[in-house]
């Protein structure tokens, strides 16, 4: 990562101000020296879906296993919140602009956008590892007479078919170029998929293993007590998440939680230019939403039992000791914040995700409060195993900041509409700032540290038209970065704090 390019910052910060404390010049922290103590590690990647930060505490096995057990990231980022980015920047250890997989649908949308020639996966492969799938791949794989497709560098392919992928009763595989139903609930079906690869005899080959569960995202059957039933024909009829069964209604007493952010009345909370699916709950909506809440905590319990029996497989086979694992969501979820329900956008709620890194040398119950990012995820990966990246990667390798103190970095945020390449907002997060401009008009600039909901838009305030200033500069900058342009120096000073 090395030191500052010469003047990166220099003249871009205000010097001077009401809302900033002036900095002169701002030296990158030089990167802490770090070897990982395993060659050629096993890897173990494990992905859910539409998990928000939020929902942890109903994971205790996962927060045992992984954040006691190893590193929590608590400000991990997803910079295009969206299930196919996200995937796409974990294949690609890229950003959405680099990989091309902008949104689920259309021309620059899902599996049909991706090229998989150069992936985690091919360059893993052909270095001596072998490559382990199961789940969920990038949206609309299998559609358009594409469910026979044995995507390039898997050793052992098993993926659900879309659109089957999201009924969690039994849903039709390709399990090496065999199209069959599976039996039962599908986080125990991928779950019973990845113990039988991870515990394979295999010579001594190392492996690389992505485990992508379905759940929290919505999906079906829908069941007795869901919103697509107790409120058919209605408004309410919201879509929601199927648990297993022996977790259906386990939380039905917990309520939705409510935020400063949660169904705001006033136009200052959401304004004109706020994401298109912002709207106002009436309160059978609300009563609906209580239920979507109750039904994604449900079903995290599945991904909780999970998590538990993979790292048991790993321990009983005598693997534990040299895999490094990864647990993450592809994107965050709100449920009432700035009367959303659903991802995609620049709130904490969508762009926070859970993250967590176990393996050999790390340390245990460590808590890293720098902003990661999912394609940091893979320039780590690669820098444990050793294996030459096959793209420019987007990320850096978090290893040795685990632990530094804590350090202030860009960070580039976008989305893209869904069916076209059309870019929705644009932006940055910069230590406690998250800034966007909207393709229609208008930007949002909210402080974090002082406003943790954001709920108070500073981007038309006078006394901070330095900082939208400076980070506008910044989304202009970083908006097609690629590789080397990518925004890889890490601060110990913090860029436009507030002045005290």
């Amino acid at each position: 990562m090395g030191r500052r390019r010469t003047g990166e910052l220099r003249g871009m910060l205000p010097v001077s101000g009401p809302s900033v404390v002036g900095i002169d010049d701002l030296e990158a922290s030089p990167t802490p020296a770090y070897d990982f103590p395993v060659e050629r590690p096993n890897v173990l990647v494990v992905t859910v879906d539409d998990l928000a930060s939020v929902d942890m505490p109903y994971l205790p096995r996962v927060r045992r296993l992984m954040e006691k057990g190893g590193v929590a990231f608590s400000d991990a980022l997803a910079p295009t919140p969206l299930c196919a980015p996200s995937r796409a920047s974990l294949l690609s250890g890229q950003y959405a602009q680099n990989h091309g997989v902008l949104s689920i649908t259309g021309p620059s949308g899902g599996y049909a956008a991706f090229t998989d020639q150069d992936t985690i996966a091919t360059a893993h492969q052909a270095a001596g590892y072998d490559t382990l799938f199961t789940g969920k791949y990038i949206n609309g794989y299998g559609k358009n007479g594409t469910e026979q497709d044995l995507p390039a560098g898997w050793t052992d392919w098993r993926a659900t078919i879309d659109p089957s992928t999201y009924n969690f009763i039994n849903p039709k595989m390709n399990c090496n170029g065999v199209i069959a139903r599976a039996q039962g609930y599908t986080t125990d079906v991928m779950t019973a998929h990845a113990q039988e690869m991870i515990s394979a005899d295999r010579g001594g080959r190392p492996w690389f293993a992505w485990v992508n569960f379905v759940a929290p995202h919505t999906g079906g059957p829908a069941g007795p007590g869901d919103p697509k039933l107790l409120y058919r024909d209605t408004t309410a009829a919201f879509e929601t998440t199927v648990p297993h069964p022996r977790d259906r209604n386990y939380f039905r007493k917990v309520p939705l939680p409510l935020l400063p952010s949660s169904f705001p009345d006033g136009d200052a909370l959401v304004p004109a230019h706020a994401p298109a699916n912002a709207k106002r709950f009436d309160a059978l909506q609300k009563r609906a939403l209580d239920i979507v809440y109750q039904r994604r905590i449900e079903a995290a319990r599945g991904l909780d039992r999970a998590m538990a029996k993979l790292i048991r497989t790993l321990r009983k086979t005598k693997q534990l000791d040299r895999t490094l694992i990864v647990f993450h969501s592809d994107n965050g979820y709100a449920i009432g914040p700035h009367n959303m329900n659903g991802k995609r956008f620049h709130y904490d709620e969508s762009l926070r995700v859970p993250l967590y890194l176990r393996g050999p040398g790390l340390p245990q119950g460590v808590v890293v409060p720098t902003a990661v990012t999912i394609p940091d995820v893979v320039a780590t990966i690669f820098a444990a195993t050793g294996v030459e990246p096959p793209r420019p990667l987007d990320g850096v390798d978090l290893l040795p900041w685990i632990s530094a103190p804590a350090q202030v970095r860009v960070v580039p945020i976008a989305s893209w509409a869904a069916d076209q390449a059309r870019w929705q907002y644009r932006g940055v997060r910069l230590g406690p700032w998250t800034y966007v401009e909207y393709r229609r008009g208008g930007a949002e600039l909210y402080n974090r540290d002082s406003d943790p909901y954001e709920v108070q838009n500073l981007a038309d305030d006078p006394a901070y038209a330095d900082v939208s200033a400076t980070l506008s500069t910044l989304t202009e900058r970083y908006r097609a970065c690629a590789g080397a342009t990518a925004p890889k120096d890490f601060y110990a000073a913090a860029p436009l704090a507030p002045a005290g």
